[in-house]
């Protein structure tokens, strides 16, 4: 395995110090060195997020203003502890509460919950919202037990208005879940990902196939397929989501089409060409278009396609500020 790497231990926190260095107007707390926040909160309801390691940007290049004030930090693939929720929700509190909005998965469940507690005794107001996008992690009668994948983005960006707009903490929250409801991901896969600790592939995807519905953290997916032309695949992942979301002739979505780290970024505009022309049959109207790697794992070679329904509550909430 040929990676940039120091010691494939300490890959968690030489990312963060050169993110350090990349962007000033960020820092990691003193006393805990997996929690990275702005240097200078506004007086708002504060937004923290937190998660594992591996999906750069995110969580700590979502650190910005507009998107969340902090963040908690976990191992490649696995949850930050409760302390380090906790630090992160004391560093972004301003008085106005803090809203936590991650992704489903049973450790940042159980931590984030444990942290909340531990925050009520400080005084600090936490309140949080759950992303539950990956259809393809539950059936949609089960979608309590989805996970949360690339469709945070979209809550962050949603959140981040309210809150920026002056909302209170329970407005603030009420947008998100409303992100979250409306909000469906997908994921593709043509080879899979190496953690860096252990330098092999925990499953393989033959040559001349992709795979249909893998996971952010490197599962399986649910199908496969000889490769096909990438509109044939868009295709696929499009009409996936259209019918998990239900959308019909006339409504409008945001689009997000992210790379999962190593497919170039030509090709992930390929991909949304496809998307596209799907989207133009069923006349879906596309109103925001986000591409680049926004929500990655690892090195994985694939894509994760996000739909936001959009109604006049969140079009709205759409800032013109893209990250991508």
């Amino acid at each position: 395995m040929q990676r940039f790497l120091n010691d494939p231990n300490e890959v968690v926190d030489d990312t963060i110090q050169g993110y350090l260095y990349h962007n000033h107007d960020i820092q990691i707390l003193p006393q805990n060195q997996r929690v990275v926040k702005l240097k200078k909160i506004n007086k708002k309801v504060a937004l923290v997020s937190g998660g594992g390691s591996g999906h750069e940007p995110s969580f700590v290049g979502y650190v910005k203003r507009g998107l969340l004030d902090a963040a908690a930090i976990g191992e490649v693939f696995s949850s930050p502890t409760a302390k380090s929720f906790l630090d992160a929700f004391k560093a972004a509190d301003q008085g106005e509460g803090v809203a936590c909005i991650f992704g489903n998965y049973s450790g940042d469940n159980m931590n984030v919950k444990s942290a909340i507690l531990d925050a009520e005794d400080e005084g600090i107001n936490v309140r949080y919202v759950v992303s539950r996008d990956d259809i393809a992690s539950a059936p949609k009668e089960k979608q309590e037990k989805r996970h949360g994948i690339a469709g945070l983005y979209y809550m962050w960006l949603v959140a981040g208005q309210v809150a920026d707009r002056g909302g209170k903490l329970d407005s603030v929250c009420n947008a998100a879940q409303k992100a979250a409801d409306n909000t469906r991901s997908i994921c593709v896969g043509l080879h899979e990902l190496i953690l860096p600790a252990v330098g092999h592939p925990n499953f393989h995807i033959k040559d001349g196939t992709y795979e249909m519905g893998i996971g952010h953290h490197g599962e399986e997916g649910l199908e496969t397929y000889p490769i096909e032309p990438a509109n044939k695949i868009a295709e696929r992942m499009s009409n996936a989501l259209i019918d998990d979301l239900d959308l019909k002739s006339g409504n409008e979505v945001a689009v997000m089409l992210s790379g999962l780290g190593s497919t170039p970024i030509s090709e992930q505009y390929i991909l949304l060409r496809g998307v596209e022309e799907v989207l133009n049959k069923h006349k879906i109207k596309t109103v925001r278009t986000d591409v680049g790697n926004l929500v990655t794992s690892l090195n994985m070679n694939g894509a994760a396609l996000t739909f936001m329904k959009l109604d006049g509550d969140l079009k709205p909430l759409l800032p013109s500020t893209s990250y991508s």
